[in-house]
Formats: C-alpha cells, structure tokens, sequence
C-alpha cells in the first residue's frame, strides 16, 4: 500500500537524546532509549470507513512530533502503520451505503492520506493494510493454533460458514508466556469486561473459554469477502492480529514505541501484544504511549455518534492546516479535551504572530552549532513529548523574551523540524 508525500523536514544540529514518556503499561513517566541508533515506533493506522476526523489528527500529528524530535536527535526512525482495509464497520458501512468496500476503503485511505500530507505528517517507513498481510496472519494463527493458544469455535447454524472460528485462549497464553491480561492497557478484570463488548468484543459468543477471549481467524461466512486460511479454513482475520503481524515482520522485537488513541488500550493493544508474544515469545514493544479522546460539545468525538469535525471539510472551508496542527499541539498529548471554533480560531491568531515574528527576525548566517531556540524546543519535548510548553516557548520568542539572536532561517528551520509547521 502506497504511503503519502514527505514534507521537507530541515536538518538541524544532533541534540543528545533525551526523553522521557508516560507509558501506560507502567502507568509512569520512563526514559526512552533507541537502539543502535534507530528509534522504532508503531501507530496503529485508520479503519477506512469514514474519512479523516480531528481526533485521527490528534493522535498522527503527535505522534509526528516524536518522530521529528527522534529526527533532531540524529537517530533513524523506523516508523510502521496499518489500515485495517477488511473489517466489521467497514463491511456495514459500506453495505448502508451501497458501495463496494474495496471501493469504500481506496477512497478513504486516499482522503487520509490527502489530509496527512495537508497537516505535514511524516509519513509511515512502511504502511500496510491488512489485506495484504492475510498470508501472513493465517502463518501466525496456525502457529498458535499448533501451540494450544488458539482454538476452534463452531459457527452457529445458520450462519453460512462450513468451517470454524479461531479464537485465543487467554489461559494458556498466560501459562506459556510472559504476557498477563491486563499487563499492557492497565484495566483491571471488571473494566475489561465492560469495555470488550463497547469495542468490538462478543462476550456472549457460545463455545469460547474465556468471555474476553479475542477472535483471531473470522470463518467464511455466505456473502462475506474470505480469503485462503490453509489448515484453518476459508475466512478473514480479526482485528488484533493484523497488528501484531505486521509490527513482527518489520519492526525489531520488542520496538521502542507503540502507539494509538487511548480507546485502543483495551482490548487492541492488550491482545495485539498477546498475540505476538505468544507467537514467538517476545514482548511487543518497551514503551505503550496513548492519545487522548477529542469531543465535541463534551462527548467523545466518534464516527457511531456522528459529530465529527473532519480534517477535509475544515480545509474545504478554507483553514489553514497549520493552524489545526497548531490547535492540535496546543493540547498535551495525554489530554482529553473538547473542540470549540473559538479555539481554533485563537490558534489562527497565534499562528499569524509566529509568523509576524519570524518576518521580523533578522537575516543572519546560520550558526555553527544548535540555537538556544532549538535547545528550549528540544527540552520541552524530551519531557514527555510537551507539545504546549513548546508552543509556548514560541510565543515568548515572538514576543522577543527569548532567543533574540536567532536569525530568520534559524527560527524557521528549527519550528519546521521539531514541530511541523512552517513560518514562511
């Protein structure tokens, strides 16, 4: 699957690495470290159903910061993301509407992909949809079917299906694996349980072990898109796998970052790091980095209430993506907040005195070595990736508190690279 354009990001002067991240696993603040030179990261991408909202941005616009910190670092950035192109709400969707879901699925993969290169997202090393990766799902799924990890649930009558579903078995990847429920989203058993079923979960279902048991391998059913399963039948595979399939194939194991909106703590990133764990042995990633819910009017933003703020209808009405990714960084990455027009229009205005102040800077040689505006920006975003105490390093440099020598170019290139937006 094709990815989007990459913005021109300036090189800037190596800064030692220095971060720090709250890591939901741990439910605390830990240093971050690459490997030989190399941060890996993975974001788990859109369901392509709908097209691009304000809390989808949220969450690849600070992911994109990390990235671009990891850039000024002087590492290499091995960065992965998924669509997930085959999927439950993708297939009603597309059914409600009468298009075919390949159809459903280009259009607002593409759309995506319109808005990221519009909010000047560095996009993915390597993006994937889960169509594409089914040979691979189905090596992982017979892999733990083999090893006693998943089993077989017999599809109701009725249903159309002639062989059955494959569903993971909690229990035994606890006792064959380092791996415990609840060990990476930090939910206890009786949160789990409510939250399954809100999220794609089917507790109820006959045959399965254990209520949270997650689907692994979907049976064909009469009318459904299936694929070859090998031993396990013709079929589709669940969510989680996809996942954890392709984050084993191209990224080291455990990979330093994954990452995703807080909804996907319980069950996606719980199960996706199970079902990898369980396949080889090893853990997922060291450090699980979770965005906060954007609203609206104080509800949670989402596609099934339909009070979406899209990306693509903002630019329509002529926004400046700039200044939506100004709105987005002005709020921690861990915040849940509401979006209100007022503050998106204070953004506007705030972006506008940046760039006043960038135009009014002199225009000097570049110095030799980091500026102290690279090093104030560094700093707020090596704690905890602070986004807003970055910008609001920029609004003392406008105001001319701070960093007064440096230059135009300087000023221009250091906001570009670490933070993505551009002052010209």
């Amino acid at each position: 699957m094709r990815s989007w354009p990459t913005p021109s990001v300036p090189s800037l002067p190596a800064l030692p690495e220095s971060l720090e991240l709250y890591d939901t696993s741990r439910a605390g603040l830990i240093p971050v470290q690459s490997r030989e030179s190399t941060a890996s990261l993975y974001v788990c991408g859109i369901t392509p159903y709908d097209a691009t909202h304000l809390g989808h941005a949220n969450t690849y616009v600070h992911f994109d910061v990390l990235v671009r910190y990891w850039l000024a670092c002087g590492l290499n950035v091995n960065y992965v993301q998924n669509v997930t192109d085959i999927d439950d709400p993708l297939l009603e969707r597309a059914a409600a509407t009468g298009v075919d879901w390949r159809d459903l699925a280009e259009q607002q993969t593409d759309l995506f992909r319109e808005d990221m290169t519009a909010l000047r997202v560095v996009p993915p090393t390597t993006y994937l949809g889960a169509v594409e990766t089914i040979p691979d799902v189905v090596q992982d799924v017979e892999r733990l079917a083999a090893a006693g990890i998943a089993y077989e649930v017999a599809v109701p009558e009725g249903e159309g299906a002639t062989t059955s579903d494959y569903y993971f078995d909690i229990s035994a990847a606890e006792a064959a694996t380092p791996w415990r429920l609840g060990s990476v989203g930090g939910y206890d058993r009786p949160a789990m349980e409510q939250i399954f079923p809100e999220r794609g979960g089917d507790p109820e279902r006959p045959g399965k072990r254990d209520p949270l048991d997650p689907l692994l391998w979907r049976a064909a059913r009469e009318g459904e898109p299936q694929w070859d399963g090998g031993s396990l039948g013709a079929g589709r595979p669940g969510w989680h796998i996809e996942c954890s399939v392709i984050a084993r194939r191209h990224l080291p194991a455990p990979f330093t970052v994954q990452g995703g909106g807080s909804d996907l703590r319980f069950p996606h990133h719980e199960f996706s790091a199970a079902h990898a764990t369980a396949a080889d042995g090893t853990p997922l990633a060291e450090t699980y980095v979770h965005t906060g819910m954007v609203g609206l009017d104080g509800e949670k933003m989402s596609k099934s209430k339909g009070n979406l703020i899209l990306i693509s209808r903002l630019r329509e009405e002529g926004v400046d993506p700039q200044a939506i990714r100004t709105l987005l960084l002005g709020h921690h990455w861990r915040e849940d907040w509401s979006y209100t027009a007022e503050e998106l229009a204070a953004a506007e205005s705030r972006l506008a005195r940046w760039k006043d102040a960038a135009a009014q800077a002199h225009e000097g040689s570049a110095a030799e070595g980091p500026s102290e505006l690279q090093y104030a920006l560094m700093s707020a975003l090596g704690n905890n990736l602070n986004a807003p105490a970055a910008l609001d390093t920029l609004d003392l440099w406008a105001a001319g508190h701070m960093a007064a020598g440096t230059s135009r170019s300087e000023a221009v290139d250091v906001v570009d690279a670490l933070l993505g937006i551009d002052l010209r």
